[in-house]
């Protein structure tokens, strides 16, 4: 809730300070700007994000990194459908790192659902949330925003826009009626008199006209792109190595560094000796920074040769004594102390877990720090030179990335171009308010002559992670004679609440979740599908326990909590239905289900799992059903659930980063037990499109993975899974 907060304080600013008036003029401003950015001799600005050029060609500015997750096409037939595009001549590239292309679109979205007024967030006036947008440098690729945000209230509403003054400028020059002409393929046809007019004839005058704010938008039955399975743009420069990433960047006479950090979060640099370093040929320089130590040289091998010949000694910030076990023992403090940071629900949960007659569960569940595990580890290049900073990488929010690489150089914004690249892999991790490396490279920059690219060791970007926070919940239900729950209290201690995200779906009388707030010296950040991913392990594994007490099949005790033609049932018994739930099995398998929803998206998983001679689990097959309303690219779609359930078992099984006095232990992928794809289940995904408003796809396959495997184990053991990773604990 802060940074909705911190949006209404500098939006309201701006209303006093300014007026309306001076929003629009802003407003106007920006736009622009942006038509310098992007306007070629040879094309025309239409809002920001597009541009047609006289040869047809057009041009679709992504706010969005792309990160492996498809957001660039599906942008673009979304941009392309209502625009009525030949899609042959469509290209879409990162937009510039500036505020001008700051994302609308996506202010508006956030606002609307982190407020909890989404209403009320849909009234503001454009020119207010661009406004507000910019002034947070908002470009962030995250929370499975781009379809549902960038895309369903921007890119669509360009397009249909750019359309229809494509078509009033043809009208205009034809002499025709508006309602005459119609539009496919690039071009606008009066069918009467057989004449046509390409877009690129028509782009210099009709980017000239005003754009409609609120056009129509096409119904369902006349997409031509959207809802198709059409080939990802990005998939080719990948296949033949002409992609480019972070790590790829070169640069003439360009020097490497690397860093070694401070080994305990919070812990500062105190002494260095940089003797050792310098002797290594080909080291050049090792810079001090607060909490690090950096080696420049003229190659990586060099630098990293010369940081591992260092010395160097570091406070320990007074975080000496955290381990693990300290935290959750924390955390079980806080939770017995009754003193929520924060709480919602109704009814009297109390009476309720006091009622005669029922049945009452009890439950602790632990989840450890889990990493990201990215592929490509971080790499920003950064060149100071004349008065000005370059820096080349990819960041999932390349604008507040430049903002902080202004501040860290004591640079003006105008001096500093950020320039964006492909992502190998993140899924928050690069997140510049999570990470050090900007201020790093920034900082290295300026006290190097030549561009400098500064690449983060394997075992440095293990152990200076921004974890999913270590997270613990205690859950208390009661169930009645009648095989229902009468009422539900869940306690759980983490850093963040993410309350919104606790899956409280189910038709309970009386339920309360309670936050409370521990911290500790580790940071933590947006992890894959962010809090669902802990919550829908409580929730989903507490329902199987309160079924199992109630004497209920786990399905339809999940069933009996449901509204009758909600979304949520119906994607529940298409999961049953397709996972074959109740059908015999092989002995030794069990089956499992759960069902958790995650940025307006529902999703449900029916697992089967046996173990396998070491004790830990082999999970043979996933059947996931999804409800995300419309499917832009349904191949794209089933590979970003398949990919969520992946990460999902991946973590449940095996992944975990452990504390001992105050470091991280996990040095490299050789104790980060990731899952390996001879262990990867054979997954089914189906779609439900219930007509619903559209919804996130990049995270809500992951979160009823965990629950689902864990549900399916004590199916064939008997034994509940608690604690996460499982690894052996479902040994029989």
């Amino acid at each position: 809730m802060g940074i909705v907060r911190r949006t209404f304080l500098i939006g309201g600013a701006a209303v006093v300070g300014g007026g309306i008036f001076a929003m629009k003029w802003a407003d106007g401003a920006a736009r622009s700007h942006a038509a310098e950015l992007t306007n070629g001799k040879d094309g025309h600005n239409f809002a920001t994000w597009l541009r047609i050029g006289e040869d047809d060609r057009i041009t679709v500015y992504s706010p969005h990194t792309e990160i492996g997750q498809g957001s660039h096409t599906g942008l673009a037939q979304m941009l392309a459908d209502e625009l009525d595009a030949d899609w042959s001549k469509v290209e879409i590239v990162s937009a510039p790192a500036e505020s001008a292309f700051a994302n609308v679109a996506l202010g508006r979205g956030f606002l609307g659902e982190m407020s909890g007024y989404p209403g009320i967030v849909a009234n503001l006036p454009t020119s207010f949330v661009s406004l507000v947008t910019r002034s947070l440098d908002l470009q962030i690729t995250g929370g499975s925003s781009a379809m549902r945000f960038t895309g369903q209230r921007g890119f669509r509403v360009i397009g249909a826009a750019t359309r229809q003054a494509l078509v009033d400028t043809a009208a205009s020059r034809l002499g025709v009626p508006t309602a005459e002409l119609t539009t496919g393929d690039s071009k606008v046809t009066h069918a009467k008199s057989g004449r046509s007019l390409r877009y690129g004839e028509l782009a210099a005058e009709a980017a000239g006209r005003s754009l409609d704010s609120a056009p129509r938008l096409k119904d369902a039955k006349d997409f031509r792109f959207i809802g198709k399975p059409v080939p990802r743009h990005d998939i080719p420069g990948k296949v033949d190595g002409s992609a480019q990433y972070g790590m790829d960047v070169v640069k003439p006479n360009m020097r490497v560094a690397t860093v070694i950090a401070a080994p305990i979060r919070g812990g500062k640099l105190t002494s260095v000796d940089p003797a050792p370093a310098m002797a290594v040929p080909g080291v050049e320089k090792v810079i001090k920074l607060d909490g690090a130590v950096v080696v420049v040289a003229k190659g990586y091998w060099q630098a990293l040769k010369g940081a591992r010949a260092l010395a160097p000694k570091f406070s320990d910030g007074g975080h000496g004594a955290i381990s693990t076990e300290s935290i959750f023992a924390e955390q079980a403090r806080l939770r017995g102390g009754n003193k929520p940071d924060a709480t919602a629900g109704g009814g009297d949960v109390e009476a309720g877990l006091k009622t005669a007659g029922t049945k009452l569960v009890e439950a602790e569940y632990r989840l450890p720090f889990l990493h990201h595990a990215m592929m490509e580890p971080f790499a920003l290049t950064a060149h100071h030179h004349d008065g000005r900073l370059d820096i080349w990488g990819g960041m999932q929010d390349p604008l507040a990335s430049k903002m902080a690489a202004a501040k860290a150089a004591g640079l003006a914004a105008d001096k500093v171009t950020f320039h964006p690249m492909l992502i190998g892999g993140s899924f928050g991790r690069r997140l510049p308010m999570y990470m050090e490396i900007v201020d790093q490279v920034a900082r290295v920059a300026m006290q190097t002559p030549y561009p400098v690219k500064l690449i983060w060791a394997r075992e440095e970007e293990f152990t200076q992670g921004a974890y999913r926070p270590q997270s613990s919940a205690h859950l208390k239900g009661a169930v009645g004679s009648d095989g229902r729950i009468a009422a539900l209290r869940y306690d759980f201690a983490q850093p963040e609440a993410g309350l919104a995200e606790v899956p409280f779906f189910y038709d309970i009388p009386a339920a309360t979740r309670r936050h409370f707030k521990q911290v500790s010296n580790q940071t933590v950040g947006a992890w894959r599908s962010v809090n669902a991913t802990q919550h829908g392990f409580y929730a989903e594994s507490f329902m199987d326990e309160l079924a199992h007490a109630a004497g209920v099949d786990p399905f339809e005790f999940r069933k009996r909590h449901l509204k009758p033609g909600s979304r949520h049932l119906a994607v529940l018994e298409q999961a049953a239905k397709l996972g074959g739930w109740g059908t015999p099995l092989p002995e030794g398998v069990g089956r499992g289900i759960a069902i958790v929803e995650s940025f307006n998206t529902i999703a449900a998983h029916v697992t089967e799992a046996r173990l396998k001679d070491d004790g830990t689990p082999k999970v043979l097959k996933v059947t996931a059903v999804v409800d995300c309303g419309t499917v832009v690219n349904p191949r794209n779609a089933e590979a970003q659930v398949m990919g969520g359930i992946v990460m999902g078992l991946s973590t449940a099984i095996g992944e975990a980063v452990t504390l001992d006095k105050g470091a991280v232990q996990q040095q490299n992928f050789s104790d980060y037990d990731v899952l390996k794809l001879a262990d990867a289940p054979a997954i089914a995904v189906h779609f439900i499109d219930s007509g619903h408003d559209m919804g996130g796809l990049g995270e809500p396959g992951l979160p009823p993975a965990a629950p689902a495997l864990a549900n399916a184990l004590f199916a064939v053991t008997g034994k509940r899974v608690r604690n996460l990773p499982i690894r052996d604990q479902a040994k029989v």
